[in-house]
């Protein structure tokens, strides 16, 4: 019901979701601000992860070099993904917001992925994955997933995601990282996950 009204606010009413993300983000800093140091001052080590990667938070990224990737993606990767808008003033918007906890994983100079938990204040976290086009098949979406659920569970949030059952690598990828429960069934073959702490 709540996953229904958040979209309902953000699709239709832009402005309504544009205060709520800003209120969200000040009571989730208010509430989260000590854990999620601790977990930064850990650093983020995640077994499996090539050395070649780096995992980096959007906020040190430049702006323009995430609208790249997105831009640099075709066609297809965005039917199953629209979290947010993928211009600057969006972008801009996400690195500001100290709720939404997002990483890329960089080749070098290369972002090679981007991986975010929509975070709220009140204890939830909505996690999403985009592999570059160029990456793909090399089980990069499977790492993010394990980035998301240590930083996730590490500050204490239940961690959720939506996956529709025809995107079948973003499927294989929730289903590899993670021990999920299937909440319920939505509209358009979208599969509403609890992602379970193992």
């Amino acid at each position: 019901m709540l996953y229904a009204i958040a979209h309902f606010f953000r699709d239709n009413m832009p402005w309504l979701w544009d205060l709520i993300d800003v209120l969200n983000s000040f009571l989730f800093t208010m509430c989260y601000a000590r854990r999620l140091r601790l977990i930064s001052g850990e650093g983020i080590i995640i077994k499996g992860l090539p050395l070649k990667f780096k995992i980096v938070p959007i906020r040190e990224i430049p702006t323009e070099q995430l609208v790249a990737f997105f831009a640099h993606q075709p066609k297809e990767a965005f039917e199953f993904f629209k979290p947010h808008g993928f211009d600057v003033k969006s972008i801009k918007k996400l690195q500001r917001n100290k709720a939404f906890l997002a990483y890329v994983l960089l080749d070098g100079h290369q972002i090679s992925g981007y991986c975010f938990n929509r975070s709220f204040f009140h204890g939830k976290g909505f996690r999403g994955r985009m592999v570059d086009i160029d990456y793909r098949g090399m089980g990069l979406g499977i790492m993010m997933n394990r980035i998301l659920n240590k930083v996730g569970f590490g500050i204490g949030l239940r961690v959720f995601e939506t996956v529709n059952k025809d995107n079948i690598a973003s499927y294989r990828s929730a289903m590899s990282a993670s021990n999920v429960r299937i909440l319920e069934e939505l509209d358009g073959k979208d599969l509403y996950l609890e992602i379970l702490k193992v």
